[in-house]
């Protein structure tokens, strides 16, 4: 139970470190060579790989944006100091000439216990579901 409650707020510390662009705060919660890539339901992801080349992405992704991510109902398989965790997700962008996207679908994580807490060491967003908003 200790550890389902540490990754859930590693979890939420993540999505409201990047909502509010705290790129050292998200930092600190990713391994040296964390994994990220996203694709729609059916395809594989385009990985980048590293530290700082998944903040650059990650920066680049939400520039001029707004944008509020949120995570529920995780799947969380322990193993030591490792845990894979499946989050159903939503998250709504709105870019600074009104458009909006919301987006549905699931994290796929591989976490690491370093220290004394939760890294992320892999992350995979599969999206099921895009809906966009011109205005």
């Amino acid at each position: 139970m200790v550890a389902f409650y540490e990754l859930t707020q590693a979890k939420a510390a993540y999505c409201r470190n990047l909502d509010n662009r705290d790129w050292d705060a998200l930092a600190a919660l990713m391994t040296d060579d964390v994994a990220f890539g996203m694709s729609e339901s059916d395809t594989e992801p385009e990985t980048t790989s590293g530290r700082d080349a998944t903040l650059t992405l990650l920066q680049s992704l939400v520039v001029g944006t707004r944008t509020v991510h949120q995570v529920h109902t995780p799947e969380i398989s322990l193993r030591g100091n490792e845990a894979t965790v499946i989050w159903a997700a939503q998250y709504r962008t709105v870019f600074e000439n009104g458009t909006s996207v919301t987006g549905y679908g699931h994290y796929h994580e591989r976490w690491v216990r370093q220290g004394h807490g939760w890294k992320v060491a892999s992350l995979h967003l599969r999206h099921l579901l895009t809906d966009v908003t011109q205005s």
